[in-house]
């Protein structure tokens, strides 16, 4: 876990509570954590639950992996090291909109099974909500769809680092949901999404 540097820093609780802003928007906030591989189809999946929940008029935000890496994450590469603390940083944001009651879709690689694992501890301790969606594909459907070119550039060695070819995808062990998007369509998966979240209370039923 990322080290403490800062020191004489008290938390400072406000006088509105998670339940107060869960009541004021007649809705419980919760992570939707998608990881798989890149071409996956994480992000599609994600656009299209959002969709979907915006029009049950639900307040809902879309954390994408490549948009955040314009932003708040655009000092951090590809290294093990810097994947972890982008997925930190991650969760950090995801519990924040949790707090303010909006449903997170976190669409992220997040290859790694330790780093998934912290931000559910991270929830786990807060008493929140995290839902790990794996989209499972296999890898060599993955890069027959390439919609970046990104197998192809790492093929042919000009990214390093890339997961699947050159770095390897740890896959969930114990994931709420799996979604094999080259053997379902988006509106199954979708449908697939919103029913777990009405088993789990967090959309009514």
């Amino acid at each position: 876990m990322t080290e403490q540097k800062a020191t004489n820093i008290t938390w400072h609780d406000g006088d509105v509570t998670r339940a107060d802003r869960n009541k004021l928007l007649g809705q419980k906030g919760a992570t939707i954590w998608f990881t798989g591989l890149s071409g996956s189809g994480k992000s599609t999946v994600a656009v299209a639950l959002e969709q979907a929940l915006f029009a049950r008029n639900k307040l809902v935000y879309r954390l994408d992996g490549d948009n955040v890496r314009h932003g708040i994450n655009k000092n951090l590469g590809f290294s093990a090291e810097d994947r972890a603390e982008n997925i930190r940083r991650i969760g950090e944001i995801a519990k924040l909109f949790v707090d303010a009651g909006v449903i997170a879709l976190s669409s992220f690689v997040s290859p790694y099974r330790a780093d998934r694992d912290l931000v559910r501890a991270m929830h786990a301790d807060s008493d929140m909500d995290f839902i790990e969606v794996h989209v499972d594909v296999p890898l060599a459907v993955a890069e027959e769809r390439d919609p970046k070119g990104l197998y192809k550039k790492a093929r042919a060695g000009e990214i390093p680092n890339f997961t699947g070819i050159s770095d390897p995808y740890e896959a969930p062990e114990s994931p709420e949901l799996v979604l094999k998007s080259h053997e379902m369509s988006l509106e199954e998966e979708v449908d697939a999404v919103i029913a777990l979240l009405q088993q789990r209370g967090i959309l009514p039923a």
